[in-house]
């Protein structure tokens, strides 16, 4: 058994993924960290509130948001085609693509015609990775090759009951890595690379993986490398250390928010008030208090307290009045 696999055993074994609205902020969270890694600033708890209800974050520009709102209408296109098992073709693809660049992609005038990034159009121009970075595949290969790509994995798709966790994972870091290398769009690729990875995900019935923002840089590298050496295990050997260490931190901070001791992580049992109680008295005597401020206080992490405030809201014990920056809570 793989590391990933053991503690995949571990986080289901807690029932994280069990929790109230776990599905929805999970999906939220891998929405934030994708278009972070494009500039967006959003945050968890913005987003939460920009797909709950409609506000918008102050100081955020518009085309961040769109983003955010744009990825999220094709994650639950996504969902939607997987609970269709829907076969991978070139026209998904495409249809997807354009949901994630409906509102911030553009059109592209070239000696061989016109597209629209926002339409999901195949690129018509080559490009490079960056200032002095290798070129793509040639934009008139694209076609071809992403209809073979396709193919290839609608037959690993087939092959998939038959495989282990880690394959199943593999199958989905694989598709990544292939799919940024074809590079099929003049915008999008990064975040369609990660949507098709957790599609994929989801069908095989895996805990989807996130890429966090603060990884941004040692992802970016990994993608280089193995490209680069043209080895495909170089990305699947960071994606799966990642996720080892991106659920071992969830692990750690469910326990901590649940005073409980599993394992190797120790957490004191000690009588006292949990977290979310805490919480709710803190913001009776401050409704103005930041998740900063809040987290300060209880002494636990600002992520930790996020969900704990999501949890309280699906509970109905406390809304959110105004905009993330300048509002306040009101318990109910």
């Amino acid at each position: 058994m793989s590391k990933l696999e053991e503690v995949i055993l571990r986080y289901l074994d807690l029932g994280i993924n069990q929790q109230i609205d776990y599905e929805k902020y999970y999906l939220y969270s891998i929405i934030t960290h994708s278009t972070a890694i494009e500039g967006s600033t959003v945050t968890e708890l913005e987003n939460q509130l920009l797909f709950d209800e409609g506000i918008t974050a102050k100081g955020k520009t518009l085309a961040e948001q769109q983003m955010n709102v744009d990825l999220k209408a094709a994650y639950e296109e996504s969902l939607a085609l997987v609970r269709k098992h829907s076969e991978i073709s070139v026209d998904m693809l495409r249809h997807l693509a354009a949901i994630v660049m409906k509102g911030t992609g553009k059109t592209y005038r070239t000696a061989l015609g016109d597209f629209s990034s926002a339409n999901g159009d195949l690129r018509l121009l080559n490009v490079t990775a960056g200032v002095g970075g290798r070129s793509y595949m040639s934009f008139n290969k694209v076609p071809q090759k992403l209809n073979e790509f396709s193919q290839s994995l609608n037959e690993s798709r087939r092959q998939a009951s038959n495989l282990s966790v880690q394959q199943r994972y593999d199958v989905s870091f694989d598709a990544h890595f292939r799919l940024v290398t074809i590079h099929p769009w003049a915008d999008g690729n990064g975040r369609m690379s990660r949507l098709l990875m957790n599609h994929l995900q989801f069908e095989f019935g895996l805990i989807p993986t996130k890429i966090l923002r603060e990884d941004k840089e040692e992802y970016i590298k990994a993608l280089i490398e193995a490209r680069e050496q043209d080895d495909l295990q170089v990305f699947r050997d960071f994606m799966s250390d990642m996720m080892v260490k991106n659920l071992n931190s969830e692990i750690a901070l469910y326990l901590q928010s649940t005073e409980e001791t599993v394992g190797e992580f120790s957490i004191s049992r000690e009588k006292k008030p949990k977290s979310r109680e805490k919480i709710l008295e803190l913001l009776a005597e401050n409704p103005k208090l930041t998740i900063a401020g809040l987290s300060a206080a209880i002494g636990i992490g600002a992520k930790a307290v996020e969900k704990q405030l999501a949890k309280l809201r699906a509970d109905g014990r406390l809304r959110r009045v105004g905009p993330a920056k300048g509002g306040h809570w009101e318990l109910n």
